[in-house]
């Protein structure tokens, strides 16, 4: 059997789609993918520069592409919720919503305006509210898809439910840890909800497997560099390098979520290669703490009390 390519993306036309993080890395790549099959592509980050780079870059790659870009800083719940707000006074429905944007931490613990730990707020807390702001739009489409990505990391994920905002034994790679596995349990959970109630929804997780992205030199931006962070970054660089694919490959399991009609309700998807590191798009393995459905429901429940935000359509 063929193994899937972006040549096995069907003509999108009509379709209406949005990416956060999706001015660099696999977020674009999700976004160019999309359009240049024919879907309108809302792309959705904080960065307005490279935004506006991303735009000319797919345009010139399709002349007639349907992209916009939409500035958002998924660290501030308010932000987050007019966003969401202002899209659904437009009324225009929603196919996919690919929840992509992340920050890879450094070693000094940083907090959003909110007070949540940096990146969990932006990974998790952030897509949390955006996907039930946006959710009576995604209702809206025939056949809603919503795509969250995850990462192999997940598998290493632990929760300390009395400190979740790690003022505690903090350390940088930690909070990408518990981040990346609370994608996965939002993602499931999402999908258990969506089908209690009868709803066409598919929630699907995804992860890139090891991938050549920006990820890692933009954590320079989040703070002064210690030495254990420099270390990090060279460990990063290393990995990324040997075992690393392109961002365009690392987009692929995105875009397969997002399109193909063989996904399975709650599946989640990476790369088929040498320990999920590189490759054509295939069922992931989801580690055991990614398969605990209480764990699920605790985290959504406590993502409630922390946000303030509820998904009214899944109650």
């Amino acid at each position: 059997m063929a193994k899937w390519t972006e040549n096995d993306i069907p003509d999108l036309s009509g379709k209406r789609a949005l990416v956060t993080g999706a001015a660099s890395g696999i977020g674009f790549e999700a976004a160019r993918g999309l359009a240049q099959h024919g879907a309108e592509v809302l792309l959705v980050d904080r960065n307005e520069r490279a935004g506006a780079e991303a735009l000319q870059t797919i345009r010139a790659l399709r002349a007639d592409a349907k992209v916009s870009f939409l500035p958002l800083d998924l660290s501030s719940q308010q932000a987050v919720r007019e966003f969401a707000a202002r899209l659904v006074a437009e009324g225009r429905p929603l196919d996919i919503l690919i929840n992509n944007a992340g920050i890879q931490p450094i070693s000094e613990r940083r907090t959003s305006g909110d007070g949540f730990e940096l990146t969990f707020g932006i990974g998790h807390l952030g897509h949390f509210t955006l996907t039930a702001g946006l959710l009576p739009l995604l209702l809206q489409s025939a056949a809603p898809r919503v795509v969250t990505v995850s990462s192999l990391v997940h598998r290493l994920g632990s929760f300390d439910w009395d400190d979740l905002q790690m003022e505690r034994n903090y350390f940088a790679q930690r909070p990408y840890n518990q981040t990346k596995l609370a994608n996965m349990l939002f993602g499931r959970e999402l999908q258990r909800r969506a089908t209690a109630k009868g709803l066409p929804l598919l929630s699907l997780i995804v992860h890139p497997g090891v991938s050549r992205t920006n990820i890692g030199s933009s954590r320079k931006g989040l703070g002064d560099f210690h030495l254990m962070d420099r270390m990090i970054s060279v460990v990063m660089g290393v990995v990324m390098s040997v075992f690393g694919q392109s961002a365009a490959g690392g987009g692929w399991p995105t875009l397969y979520a997002a399109t193909s009609p063989a996904v399975t309700p709650g599946g989640f998807y990476g790369p088929d290669g040498l320990g999920e590191t590189r490759g054509a798009p295939a069922p992931a393995k989801i580690h055991k703490a990614g398969l605990d459905d209480a764990a699920a429901q605790k985290l959504w429940q406590v993502s409630e009390q922390l946000t303030g935000v509820r998904f009214v359509e899944l109650d």
